[in-house]
């Protein structure tokens, strides 16, 4: 919600229009965790943990926003057919059904209801996803829904994503139009929702939890990861394309907010980039000190050093 306010902030003092103000709140999920695969050789595990917990939950707020905020007029019959279809897969879950036969006629169905319903048909995707059974049965290898990513991921990474960044993204980025994003309000404000209003509302947001509820962060992750993770979710590539061009219909006003998209989440990756690297060069340097053997007998010396006045760290002494 804070990427919202930074981008209402600023157009509300520029003089520009508000409908763009969930542009900058989805984080895109691929390229985040790509940036932090090619970076991160020995950063905490819980730290790749807590991006994709992150990036779900933001893009799963976005789909909704899409869902309620970006419909046209709405199909009381589809959207009802629609939730029908919804209710038939939670059935077949239940009851343990087997077979694609039964799930792909009845996706594609949910798919045009929902479409045909003026809800944005990518809330029929989210919603079939949140129902596949996470939970293995005794004796399965696999639950349905490690067994559809399995079976799906090759397509959706190798065929939509590409296709999708393609079509979505078609924006020339020029001296001219780079220079718009900061002299506009509304690409302006989707760039700082990006950059600043992202980092300050996950930061701020996961401070407050541990601080006031009973979460508490994973003790191998100190905030400055925190922080460094706050800043990559600025990437918001592929859903903020596809929120902007739902809020601006007008293809030159679509083309700035691209840009800003564009430009937004690059800054929002070097920036994170630089502090992923930073942390990376700290732990490696935690990791060699903790493995260190230049005796060469099999126990690390930090386990071997002695302190004044007292034996060895193994007990030899």
């Amino acid at each position: 919600m804070v990427p919202a306010v930074v981008y209402a902030a600023t157009v509300t003092v520029g003089g520009g229009s508000l409908e763009g103000w969930a542009v900058p709140m989805a984080t895109d999920i691929a390229f985040a965790l790509a940036v932090l695969a090619v970076l991160s050789t020995h950063l905490p595990s819980a730290l790749r943990a807590f991006l994709l917990t992150l990036a779900v939950v933001d893009d799963l707020g976005a789909i909704l926003v899409i869902a309620v905020f970006f419909t046209s007029d709405l199909n009381v019959a589809a959207l009802g057919g629609a939730l029908a279809g919804l209710v038939v897969f939670y059935v077949l879950q239940r009851y343990r059904v087997r077979g694609w036969w039964w799930y792909v006629p009845l996706g594609i169905a949910i798919w045009a209801l929902m479409y045909n319903g003026g809800v944005h048909a990518t809330v029929a995707g989210v919603a079939m996803g949140l129902i596949l059974r996470t939970t293995r049965d005794k004796g399965e290898d696999a639950s349905p829904a490690e067994r559809t990513s399995h079976l799906l991921h090759p397509v959706s990474a190798g065929v939509a994503v590409p296709l999708f960044a393609l079509f979505a993204a078609g924006v020339a980025v020029s001296a001219a139009s780079l220079g718009e994003v900061f002299t506009q309000p509304e690409p302006l404000g989707v760039v700082l929702g990006l950059v600043t209003g992202k980092t300050f509302g996950i930061f701020a947001g996961t401070y407050l939890a541990a601080r006031f509820t009973r979460a508490r962060l994973n003790p191998d992750l100190a905030w400055a990861d925190v922080f460094a993770l706050a800043v990559l979710a600025g990437i918001g590539f592929t859903v903020a394309l596809l929120i902007g061009e739902l809020a601006f219909p007008d293809p030159a006003d679509a083309e700035h907010i691209k840009a800003a998209v564009l430009l937004g989440s690059l800054i929002a990756a070097t920036l994170a980039a630089l502090l992923i690297k930073r942390r990376n060069g700290i732990y490696r340097r935690l990791w060699e000190e903790e493995t260190r053997d230049e005796d060469a007998d099999g126990i690390p010396d930090i386990y071997q050093r002695t302190s004044p006045g007292r034996g060895s760290a193994t007990g030899d002494g």
